[in-house]
Order: C-alpha cells, then structure tokens, then sequence
C-alpha cells in the first residue's frame, strides 16, 4: 500500500497576512506622527509672523554729517515672567537730511565694541587692532566682515531703528 502525504493549506497564512498588516499601519502612523512632530519643530519659526520692532534713536538734528554718533538703545525683551533690558550701542550716521544710517558697534572679529577716531576718521576696534570706514566697511585688520547695518526711518526729527 502506498501512502501519499498531501498538503493541506494552512489556516495560519490568513493570521500572518493581518498581523504583518497590523504591524505595517502601526509603523505608519508612528512615523507620520514623529515627521509632524519634528517637521512642524523645524519649520514653525520660518512661517511665523517677524514682529516688527522700531526704537527711538536720536534726533536728528543732534547728528552731524558723515560722522558717527555713539547711541544707546534698550531693548526691553520678555524672559518668561520677567523683563529683560538689553542696552545695545549703535551709531547714527547722517547721509543727509533725510537719510540716516545705523551701523552695529560690535566688531566682527571677536566681538568688541569699536569706538569713532575723530582724528584719524575711522571705527577702531581696541581688542586686535580691525578698522572700519564711517560706513562699517573694512579698512585694515583681521574682522572678516562689514560691521552689521540696521534698518532705519526718519519720522519726523526722530530717527527709528527696526531691532
């Protein structure tokens, strides 16, 4: 007599199907949670509305002409409950009178404050020698950059700088 093993479809084919089903949608749904997660993380600051921030500088009758004027400014920023004051020096330049330019006083290099040399007509940084023109260009030293400019407005006799 001779016996022949015959096969018999297997009732676990249907179990694997769903559960390999199962475990792909779970898969799905984690990933597209962490992609919403982390995208919106990193592109939520490109899409928010910049605050627009115009400070009193000066006067513009107190400038000169071509030459810089030291001015402070505060920044009040909110730090969770507290306020923060931020004093930022800056200086005006008078390009005429209606146009008035602020060029940042810290020094690309390394960070220092440059002063204005009246006698030789140029920014001088005292910490590694860098000198800029009266418009922030480099004349001589080690910064690698223009001192940063800020955007102003003349509104009436008062110049306002945008922080």
């Amino acid at each position: 007599m001779v016996m022949t093993a015959t096969t018999e479809p297997v009732a676990d084919n249907g179990r694997r199907r769903f559960l390999a089903n199962a475990i792909h949608t779970i898969q799905a749904v984690i990933g597209g949670t962490l992609a919403y997660v982390l995208g919106g993380a990193i592109l939520a600051p490109s899409f928010g509305k910049r605050q627009e921030n115009w400070l009193t500088a000066g006067s513009v009758a107190d400038l000169t002409d071509n030459e810089p004027m030291p001015v402070t400014i505060r920044v009040a920023k909110q730090d969770g409950y507290s306020q923060v004051i931020d004093r930022q020096v800056i200086f005006l330049v008078k390009t005429s009178d209606t146009a008035v330019r602020a060029i940042s006083s810290t020094c690309t290099h390394l960070g220092c404050r440059v002063s204005w040399d009246a006698e030789a007509q140029h920014l001088k940084c005292p910490c590694h020698g860098g000198t800029y023109d009266r418009t922030g260009a480099v004349v001589a030293g080690p910064p690698p950059a223009p001192l940063a400019t800020l955007t102003t407005r003349v509104d009436g006799d008062q110049v306002l700088v945008q922080i």
